[in-house]
């Protein structure tokens, strides 16, 4: 098994490697930072022009390949260079993370768990009216774009502030600068109320519809029908053999769904102003941004490799028969 899970972490370190540098040589031969400062008034002197691009590494008169030497060399001892306005984009990505982190992970983690209880209690009660009403419900979410739900989130939310006569849920926005400690911790979390939802009803839907699925599936094997005639309850036959089977396809998708939590919110953080990582994705293409995309592909695909070999993990943990030398 260790030999296995180096080789693949081995494997993974290449692969990110690999996507990385295609990431940068597509963003750096497509981009054009130089945009960024011409047609400026008063104008600014090509060789000031030059001298600036040169220092952040994105001038488009160096070749593209000394260009790619330059900021490898830097990513291998954690400098991610500097954005297209002098900015270091390491700062720049510690705090997207965050941001992002503090906005995804919840509502991931909520989609996931409420969507699997949904899909298996669905699958216990089928054809019944719990289960076509779970049904009908989880095909008119999926039917939604996300942009929409949370527009529509959005919207819903300050008619009825406004009705109200004072906020009682944030609408945009990640907090209050003006507050601080414990009001600002509240704050914080009203802040988060909107996205979550916006991001995990769509999870909880797409959820519930697999692991159904997958339930049915597995309450006709043999060996749960073998452990209620041995004695076990049917409850502790369907939560300890069934719904540990059925997981795997749905934790498989959980561990990847987690490997692009960073930059796969970028509707809902545009909508609600959270300034994370898939914000700010779009925003460095729109600027001409070269290192900022580079970091971001990079940390993307590294978070996709380890979502793999997570996936792997949990499918070993859930799935007795696997084995691994």
């Amino acid at each position: 098994m260790g030999k296995y899970l180096l080789r693949r972490l081995a494997m993974n370190a290449v692969l990110v490697a690999i996507a990385a540098s295609l990431a940068y040589m597509l963003a750096a031969t497509t981009m054009n930072p130089r945009a960024s400062y011409e047609g400026r008034q008063p104008p600014v002197p090509e060789a000031v022009i030059d001298a600036t691009l040169d220092a952040y590494n994105l001038n488009d008169k160096t070749p593209v390949f000394e260009r790619y030497v330059t900021w490898a060399s830097g990513v291998v001892t954690g400098d991610f260079g500097k954005t297209w306005n002098g900015a270091s984009v390491n700062d720049e990505m510690g705090r997207r993370i965050g941001v992002s982190l503090r906005l995804l992970l919840i509502g991931t983690i909520l989609g996931f768990a409420i969507g699997v209880i949904l899909g298996a209690y669905s699958a216990v009660k089928q054809y019944k009216i719990q289960d076509r009403i779970i049904g009908v419900s989880s095909f008119v979410v999926m039917a939604v774009p996300v942009f929409v739900l949370a527009t529509l989130l959005a919207i819903a939310t300050y008619n009825l502030n406004r009705g109200l006569g004072f906020t009682l849920i944030e609408y945009t926005g990640e907090y209050n600068p003006r507050l601080s400690g414990w009001d600002q911790f509240l704050n914080r979390l009203n802040h988060l109320i909107l996205p979550t939802i916006s991001l995990s009803v769509g999870s909880i839907a797409f959820y519930s519809r697999i692991q159904r699925n997958m339930m049915l599936d597995v309450l006709g094997q043999d060996f749960v029908r073998t452990a209620m005639a041995k004695g076990l309850r049917r409850r502790t036959a369907l939560f300890k053999h069934a719904l540990r089977t059925a997981l795997i396809p749905s934790a498989t998708y959980f561990a990847f769904a987690l490997g692009t939590v960073f930059v796969g919110a970028i509707f809902t953080e545009k909508i609600f102003a959270w300034h994370g990582m898939g914000a700010w994705l779009v925003d460095a293409i729109n600027q001409n941004d070269v290192n900022s995309v580079a970091a971001v592909s990079l940390f993307t695909a590294a978070c996709i490799l380890l979502a793999a070999f997570m996936s792997d993990l949990l499918v070993a943990a859930l799935d007795p028969r696997v084995r691994v030398s």
